[in-house]
């Protein structure tokens, strides 16, 4: 059962269980709410008083990070997610309830569910980096210490991004049909929990091992292209510090792709040779290309990925519509 934080008379504070009778009526926070209120703190800022932590408690090191959390925080509900798509609900309703500033306090699939909750509501999104895999974070420079990325929150400096979407599911950072969507369906929870990053490529080498799909990618006015998976970027990094869209540019109404024609053992090294040295554009199976609008169709059923978490399957349209989505960044 969670708790909540209220100011006591003495200084401090007390813990409320939310089936607790004798609480306020004016005080009624959403499911597993921490609120937290300073006794007597008045060089705080006010805006800090619409500000709502979505927590996972679930991603990698943040139950551990939770209690520091609550001590950094003040005059700030943080919301704890109880399982998939929690995070999505918990910030519908945190905006329905006014808060102007909606911070993700997880890893990338959090980020992903809380932009998703946000849609193209008129609020500004922080990040608190934490979970497995925080590649959005790196793309916008925000420090992965968690004392430095809430003073970024608390500086309010604010940056607006392209927002893009895959069948109507928006994602901020990159997205995939084919070989990396298939590794993410394999991929459960518990395993990637356990083993970070290397679950993935144990998974990868399975899939590699697979026929591949054939994709076809549609652009207007442009000659069809072919592939056995797509990566497409909204931002420039993939998968962690690899630059794999170099030329992205997060701002400019535009998506990058690749397609590649193959996905075996030996092209797969290749690809991730070509990456490493900044090469894989150039590669004759590789086709690499800018658009603010393509459909990816498929032979049979593909998955979809959106920031590293399931998304659907083909066929896909993708679409963004630019610095629809306001961000808080370093100054």
């Amino acid at each position: 059962m969670d708790e909540g934080v209220e100011p006591c008379r003495s200084g401090g504070y007390s813990y409320y269980r939310h089936n607790d009778k004798n609480r306020p009526d004016d005080q009624n926070p959403a499911k597993s709410t921490h609120r937290v209120q300073p006794t007597s703190h008045s060089d705080e800022e006010p805006t800090l008083n619409r500000i709502c932590i979505i927590a996972n408690p679930a991603a990698r090191g943040v139950r551990a990070r939770l209690e520091s959390l609550e001590r950094l925080t003040r005059n700030v509900v943080i919301k704890t997610t109880q399982g998939p798509g929690d995070a999505e609900a918990q910030t519908e309703r945190a905006i329905d309830q006014g808060f102007e500033t909606i911070v993700a306090a997880g890893g990338d699939g959090t980020i992903n569910e809380v932009v998703n909750g946000i849609g193209h509501a008129p609020v500004a999104l922080g990040i608190l980096p934490m979970g497995t895999v925080n590649v959005f974070a790196l793309e916008l420079g925000i420090p992965f210490n968690l004392l430095a990325a809430w003073k970024v929150i608390r500086a309010r400096k604010i940056r607006s991004i392209d927002l893009a979407s895959a069948n109507g599911h928006l994602f901020v950072q990159m997205a995939g049909v084919g070989l990396d969507a298939q590794i993410v369906e394999r991929n459960s929870r518990r395993v990637k929990h356990v083993l970070g990053p290397l679950s993935y490529l144990l998974t990868a080498t399975q899939v590699a091992a697979e026929r591949p799909p054939r994709l076809r990618v549609l652009v207007e006015n442009q000659p069809a292209r072919e592939g056995s998976f797509v990566l497409v970027g909204n931002g420039r990094f993939y998968g962690g510090p690899f630059s794999l869209f170099n030329e992205a540019d997060i701002q400019d109404g535009l998506l990058d792709v690749y397609v590649f024609k193959s996905m075996n053992y030996v092209a797969l090294m290749r690809y991730f040779r070509g990456v490493l040295f900044g090469s894989l554009a150039k590669f004759s199976d590789v086709h690499y290309f800018k658009a603010n609008h393509l459909v990816v169709k498929s032979d049979r059923h593909v998955p979809l990925e959106a920031d590293g978490e399931l998304a659907g399957h083909s066929p896909v349209e993708f679409s963004v519509r630019r610095r629809k989505l306001r961000v808080l960044v370093p100054a």
